[in-house]
């Protein structure tokens, strides 16, 4: 979640990923997906700024986390449920 303020300075949350597009006319607005919009104080460099510091956050997190855990692959002699089992597949053009 990014961090933004409505006009008001009423500061709120928002998904990034939700965020279809960003207008200034001149006022900055976040349009989501859905077709909802809202206003904000930030310019568009800073809305764009931010978001690109949430996503490299969430990088380098992942990094992190996945350099500094060990986890052991499962055992399949251990307890049973871990079996792969195929899926039943026919072949092309068969109804």
């Amino acid at each position: 979640m990014i961090i933004v303020r409505r006009l008001t300075g009423q500061p709120f949350a928002i998904n990034p990923d939700l965020i279809e597009r960003i207008e200034c006319t001149p006022d900055t607005i976040l349009v989501l997906l859905d077709g909802t919009r809202y206003i904000v104080n930030e310019s568009l460099d800073e809305v764009v700024s931010l978001i690109q510091d949430h996503r490299a956050a969430i990088v380098a997190r992942s990094l992190t986390v996945s350099t500094t855990t060990d986890i052991a692959p499962a055992d399949p002699g251990i307890g049973g449920d871990n079996v792969i089992v195929p899926l039943h597949t026919r072949p092309r053009g068969e109804q």
